[in-house]
């Protein structure tokens, strides 16, 4: 029955959220709709389309990699976040990431939630600081992929061990206090380390770090599995495989759509996406090869993910030179952090932190070595040290600020799922369904 009710009050909030956007008055009034330009609009639309199907792909790459008894259960937690984030984000998300900015001039910490409330004032016109020549909801919508896949990528690190209503808060809480803040401290005009000119071209450190910490966090807090201890084997490696090809393809609109323009960086962009991850792939095929290992199609999944992360900080600020040792340096450190990871006592299950979290550092760090102009190569230093500087705020605030909302999230949901609920699998216990029908009637 406490189960129901709990059900009845999330549902009720999302009824009487919908009855308060009713009433919202739209602010479209005073939009200016004189500098739309076709081809940046066509761009950015078809970009944030590739961006959301990356969610999907993850879906499918975390899904394949667990047990089949969890498979429906992570893929699940993907899927659910396009609901969650996409209804928050509207609601205040958006305002937190890139409104009015809260704090000294050149010092913004977090946008002021009433700014774009219920997107108030989000319509098909510009905005001279964010969507200069596209429409400002585009903007926004793009920037709704972003946030849908970071909480995303965390769950791989406690996959087969989460209660579903208590990750649905986790969820909500790290959109609105570490993932918004973060964004607006890197994105927006005012956000300071933007003012001390950190690069983060397309989200190294607002996505992937900070979902790597994230993912650390949660499991320290989380704990072991029961069966940590016992290796067990990819349920759908063709699904792993699909996955990254998805990844791959929507990482274009990631990396290249944050040009904000149909230009010369967006292609660069995009020729530095490819090129990375190409090589990182390439490079974690050998590295095991060069172990003793036989090439493997997971791990080839892995590098060329590896090299996406990477390169997604530097994207637009590196020549395609450099994006190939970047991808090839990112994927041999992520690939000796996880033989590092098997070896501790941290059951990272999916090693979230050292793909993503191990990714995105080495692409933030690289990228001040590379960026032009004003990287560590060209003889300027400022650069890279204001990178080792925000390396450590980004560090502590995602990873101690998750690890909060863990506790808190406990408090209010146990977060860990019953030890026969993890027996039996998330699956059965959290959703009554199974990938696996034969494993299914066994339980029943």
């Amino acid at each position: 029955m406490k189960n129901k009710a709990n059900w009845w009050l999330i549902l009720g909030l999302l009824i009487v959220t919908a009855l308060v956007g009713v009433f919202i008055p739209t602010g479209l009034a005073e939009q200016d709709y004189t500098n739309l330009n076709a081809g940046d609009t066509a761009w950015m639309l078809t970009a944030t389309g590739l961006v959301l199907l990356m969610t999907p792909g993850l879906a499918f790459f975390y899904g394949g990699m667990i047990q089949s008894r969890n498979i429906i259960s992570t893929m699940l937690q993907s899927y659910i976040a396009m609901g969650i984030v996409s209804v928050l984000w509207v609601v205040v998300g958006f305002s937190i990431a890139f409104g009015d900015s809260v704090g000294p001039e050149g010092f913004g910490l977090f946008g002021n939630p009433i700014t774009y409330f219920m997107f108030r004032g989000v319509g098909g016109g510009t905005n001279p600081d964010l969507a200069p020549t596209f429409p400002f909801a585009v903007f926004a919508m793009f920037q709704l992929k972003f946030a849908i896949i970071t909480p995303a990528l965390i769950t791989g690190s406690f996959a087969g061990r989460v209660r579903f209503r208590a990750y649905m808060l986790f969820m909500c809480l790290f959109i609105i206090f570490v993932y918004a803040p973060l964004a607006h401290w890197t994105w927006h005009p005012n956000g300071f380390l933007r003012n001390w000119g950190v690069l983060d071209f397309a989200g190294g450190t607002v996505v992937h770090m900070s979902a790597g910490f994230a993912a650390l966090a949660g499991a320290i807090f989380l704990g072991r599995r029961k069966d940590a201890n016992k290796e067990f084997k990819p349920a759908n490696i063709p699904y792993i495989l699909l996955g990254a090809g998805m990844l791959w393809f929507g990482w274009f609109g990631f990396n290249a759509g944050s040009a904000l323009a149909a230009n010369s960086v967006a292609a660069s962009a995009l020729v530095n996406t490819n090129t990375a991850s190409a090589a990182a792939m390439l490079t974690w095929i050998f590295y095991d090869a060069a172990q003793g290992k036989k090439p493997s199609a997971v791990g080839a999944a892995i590098g060329l993910v590896v090299g996406l992360v990477a390169i997604t900080p530097a994207a637009g600020f590196v020549s395609v030179g450099a994006s190939i040792f970047i991808g090839v340096v990112a994927a041999m450190i992520s690939n000796y952090a996880i033989t590092l990871r098997t070896k501790s006592k941290l059951d990272d299950t999916l090693d979230v932190f050292p793909a993503h979290g191990m990714g995105g550092i080495t692409g933030m760090i690289l990228t001040a070595v590379f960026a032009n102009e004003v990287g560590l190569i060209h003889g300027e230093i400022t650069t890279f040290l204001y990178h080792l500087l925000a390396l450590v705020i980004v560090g502590v605030f995602t990873f101690g600020g998750s690890l909060l909302l863990y506790k808190v999230t406990d408090l209010i949901v146990p977060m860990r799922i019953s030890p026969h609920g993890e027996k039996i699998g998330l699956d059965l216990s959290q959703h009554e369904e199974s990938y696996n029908f034969v494993y299914a009637e066994e339980q029943h």
